[in-house]
């Protein structure tokens, strides 16, 4: 494939498969065409290529080095190896500049002007808001603009390239959350156990209850019953239900109504 190689198709894939049968300059040519291309913000893969790796040790090991920093570093880093790396143009300074982004959401939710402005190496906030519009239509992130108070906050962004010393890391964050996601769990099936015996300790009460109220009712009315009297000629009318006449008083004895008088 001659160094002229030209790629219309802006699909990662496409490039990829190009990448495969490329060499020397044709695939420095290529890689600088992917670091262009829009929508295209993982470089993996093609950096897992071995005739990609076999070009950190030829002429075009800057072309190489240019690659790794689109897959892992930020625009500063560029900034600070710029004399040992190829030109960018503009779009791939925009698209380093939104890898850089992504990488400050990676830490902070909501990123000060000041910080972006320093980090992008931009000159005023309207550069940096156009610039973020353009990420944010580009799907590189989701958030939303403060500008009262000077800040960017987002939403969402995209995952990056990871090298392999930082599988480590990873590995361990992962393993704190799953940590932290047992002692959560533990508690919730502690709150849940008693929970249960809370209700089970409440559906026994309400059953005791519920066997003991027809005895308790029968008793009380045997009670009231024995307190009653009536009548010797049988009208079947309480002596207590007797009118009386105030201030006098009944005392009603078996058999016989006594009434007192003042």
């Amino acid at each position: 494939m001659s160094a002229e190689v030209k790629v219309t198709g802006q699909n990662q894939e496409q490039f990829l498969l190009l990448a495969k049968s490329a060499k020397g300059a044709a695939l420095a040519t290529l890689i600088h065409q992917v670091l262009e291309a829009p929508g295209v913000y993982v470089f993996g893969e093609l950096l897992d290529m071995p005739n990609v790796r076999e070009l950190a040790e030829s002429d075009f090991a800057s072309t190489f080095r240019l690659l790794t920093v689109f897959a892992y570093g930020t625009y500063a880093d560029y900034l600070a190896e710029a004399r040992n790396l190829p030109p960018l143009t503009e779009a791939q300074k925009n698209k380093l500049r939104h890898l850089s982004v992504v990488t400050l959401a990676a830490k902070v939710k909501c990123i000060p002007y000041a910080v972006l402005l320093e980090a992008l190496a931009l000159r005023n906030v309207r550069q940096l808001e156009d610039l973020v519009i353009e990420a944010v239509y580009a799907d590189v992130l989701r958030g939303s603009l403060d500008q009262r108070n000077q800040r960017l906050e987002v939403d969402y962004s995209i995952g990056r390239d990871i090298q392999r010393q930082d599988l480590s890391a990873i590995a361990r964050t992962l393993q704190e959350w799953c940590v932290g996601c047992e002692v959560v769990l533990s508690g919730i099936e502690e709150q849940v156990s008693r929970a249960n015996q809370h209700k089970e300790q409440q559906l026994g009460l309400k059953q005791q209850i519920e066997s003991e109220a027809p005895r308790e009712r029968q008793d009380l009315v045997q009670v009231e019953l024995k307190g009653l009297s009536f009548p010797p000629w049988g009208c079947g009318v309480p002596a207590a239900c007797l009118p009386l006449r105030s201030p006098q008083r009944a005392f009603c004895a078996p058999g016989q109504l006594i009434i007192l008088g003042s």
